[in-house]
């Protein structure tokens, strides 16, 4: 396992670039909807709809936490998992379902490409080289409640003001049962990303208990 000082830096990295992402898909939505008569309230409002936004903030707030300050609680072993699934799980869906009805150019592009992929790889690989102490399968239910929380806070909005980010979860779009299937299969997609980490989790922290134990062994010889 790399030495904390570089594991912190990565962290430190993955960190700039989602923060930058993060302000620089503000600037451009802001500047978007404004030059379309919208407020910057709504704009900023419209930001906080995506599921996308939410991950990357959620990146970006514990890979700092990583890197400033990695005894806290948010740099924890749970915070950690819940952020790596949602990172991964939303890389993933946007590729599958959103990639090919969606072509940005321009700055549009750096800024999708930097939250949908250079977050994610990077949040991910500061997952894997950070400690592992042997998660619970259980914790995959933590993971889990992030989806069904933000379906409730995007129909929540939906309602209120008739916008929603994506197709798969507009009730204006889908009849009951395919919006319960929708909410059924991206529940079930995240628990199996939430129990594969927390497998190489469990798989890496015992290598690193054993490894002092054999590395002891040796210089005993």
């Amino acid at each position: 396992m790399p030495a904390l000082p570089l594991r912190r830096s990565l962290a430190f990295i993955t960190a700039i670039v989602a923060w930058s992402a993060l302000g620089l898909q503000l600037v451009l939505l802001v500047g978007q909807m404004t030059a379309d008569g919208a407020s910057v309230v709504e704009a900023v409002w419209r930001f906080f709809g995506f599921f996308t936004i939410i991950m990357n903030l959620m990146a970006a707030v514990v890979a700092s936490a990583l890197a400033l300050s990695p005894g806290s609680a948010m740099a924890g072993r749970r915070s950690r998992l819940v952020t790596a699934a949602a990172i991964v799980f939303g890389g993933l869906i946007y590729s599958v379902l959103l990639r090919a009805i969606w072509q940005p150019i321009g700055w549009q592009a750096v800024a999708d490409h930097a939250l949908h992929d250079a977050t994610p790889v990077l949040f991910f690989l500061t997952w894997l080289v950070w400690d592992h102490v042997g998660l619970k399968w259980r914790d995959a239910l933590w993971a889990a409640a992030l989806p069904l929380a933000y379906c409730g806070y995007a129909f929540a909005r939906g309602a209120a003001d008739g916008w929603y980010a994506y197709w798969f979860l507009n009730p204006e779009a889908l009849n009951f049962k395919q919006l319960t299937a929708s909410i059924t299969l991206l529940t079930a997609a995240f628990l199996v990303i939430a129990v594969t980490l927390i497998a190489i989790d469990r798989l890496l922290a015992g290598r690193d208990a054993v490894r002092p134990a054999s590395q002891s062994g040796s210089r005993s010889l």
